[in-house]
This record gives structure tokens, sequence and C-alpha cells, in this order.
């Protein structure tokens, strides 16, 4: 698959877990600290959080992009929300995994429509494309 990227950005960890991370632009610089449930202080952002919140941002924009390329898609309202929970954990085969539950909150539209959008959403989003198959995703619409 190539892709031609439209926009690209860097960001730097040094430490790991319990370190610091920060983007090429100045525009985000975080402290990072391991969860209490993994050992850590609790005491930073985590990479878990960093993904959740980009999935859940992400996600949200590939249904309104979806919904300008299918006109019969009802138009995303702006109260949308999209809750995105992230965990990790240990593989059965070896290593770490992540499991992401995406929780669709579409006011003023029917279960139906609000799913079809979601759906739609889905096969554009690229956090969706690059789990697809790799990440168990589970998607409640609300």
């Amino acid at each position: 698959m190539s892709i031609n990227p439209v926009y690209s950005t860097t960001a730097t960890a040094t430490g790991g877990r319990d370190g610091q991370v920060n983007v090429d632009d100045g525009a985000l610089e975080l402290g990072l600290a391991s969860p209490k449930e993994m050992g850590g202080s609790g005491k930073g952002n985590n990479p878990e959080q960093l993904f959740a919140a980009g999935y859940a941002a992400c996600y949200i924009g590939a249904m309104k992009f979806a919904t300008t390329q299918d006109k019969s898609l009802k138009s995303v309202p702006a109260d949308t929300t999209v809750e995105a929970t992230v965990g990790i954990g240990p593989r059965d085969d070896g290593g770490f995994g992540l499991k992401v539950d995406l929780k669709v909150t579409m006011p003023g539209l029917s279960g139906e429509e609000a799913k079809a959008i979601a759906d739609a959403g889905h096969k554009i989003c690229p956090y969706s494309n690059a789990v697809d198959g790799n990440v168990d995703v589970s998607t409640t619409v609300a």
C-alpha cells in the first residue's frame, strides 16, 4: 500500500513510559508515567491515554468526512462524542497487546443512522485502518 502523506509530524520520547515526549514543533510536551495499575506512579500521561485521545478525535473527523462522500448519510451532529477506552495487557502468545472500545454518541440521530455513519467512519479512519486485524476494536453506538 502506498501513501502520499499530506501532513507529517515527529514525536521524540526519552525515558520510555517514565520519561517525556515532545513533538517537533513544540506544540506538545508531556511528562510520562506508567499507570499505577502497571506499577508506576500514575503522575503523568501514558501512551494508552495518548492513543485513546488521538483515536477518538480522528474517528470523529473520519465520520464527518464519510458524510461528505456518501450523501445518503445524515450529517454528524456538532455535539457528537466518541469515548475511546484503550486497554493494555499481556497477549496469550507473548508480549503485550491493546484492546479498544469506542462509544459513539450522536444526539438527534436514530440508532440506525448513527450506526451507518460509524461504520463508514471505520473505513476511512487511519487509526481504524492501522489496527484492523491487529487490535480488538468494539464500537457501540449509543
